[in-house]
């Protein structure tokens, strides 16, 4: 019996075309868009029976940290595009620095949202203040969940980037960060622009 590592025979498979860490990656970004679909879809349905409630509320948003975090996750996106760049060369070592300033970027992310939670908390505008603030820190919430458990993930192939070892999973977190990126391109006019109007 061999010692050297084996890959599991599900890294190496394709279906319809595709490898299935790849399939299996859309398939979870799927079933994400479905959740975050229907967050969208309330909100905008409810934005359109409260209008002017609403807009009074998303005054109070903070319109220069939303786009702040823009900025950040479209810069984090940039560096995962490296990274896959990277991996697909075969360099497991660049992709993990590039990995790792993922990460940090989307640490800054959360800060930012951690500082615009406290402050609207503080100046009385919690969960529970009006129905647009309950969608507003559902949505945001939810998405900011989604960015820690991506960093986490980014962590675990970071370090096997680095040993040169499971490349082709930089491609699928690379994949579920973009997801990310794209769900506050949405909630960002939504809740800081649109909403406002």
């Amino acid at each position: 019996m061999s010692d050297t590592f084996q890959p599991p025979i599900a890294t190496s498979r394709t279906t319809a075309g595709l490898p299935t860490s790849r399939l299996g990656t859309w398939w979870v970004v799927a079933s994400e868009i479905v959740i975050f679909g229907g967050l969208i879809v309330a909100f905008i349905m409810y934005r359109m029976r409260h209008g002017e409630v609403w807009a009074e509320q998303a005054e109070h948003t903070k319109l220069y940290a939303g786009a702040l975090n823009t900025f950040v996750l479209l810069t984090s996106s940039y560096f995962a595009v490296c990274a896959h760049k990277a991996a697909e060369a075969g360099d497991g070592k660049k992709a993990a620095k590039l990995l790792v300033r993922t990460i940090l970027l989307g640490g800054v992310f959360l800060c930012v949202k951690a500082y615009e939670y406290t402050s609207e908390i503080l100046a009385g505008y919690g969960p529970l203040a009006d129905l647009f603030w309950s969608f507003y820190y559902t949505a945001t919430g939810l998405h900011g969940f989604h960015v820690l458990v991506g960093m986490i993930i980014l962590g675990f192939v970071a370090k096997d980037a680095a040993k040169g070892k499971n490349l082709h999973r930089v491609e699928c977190i690379g994949i579920y960060w973009h997801f990310v990126d794209i769900v506050w391109i949405f909630l960002f006019p939504l809740f800081y622009i649109a909403s406002g109007l």
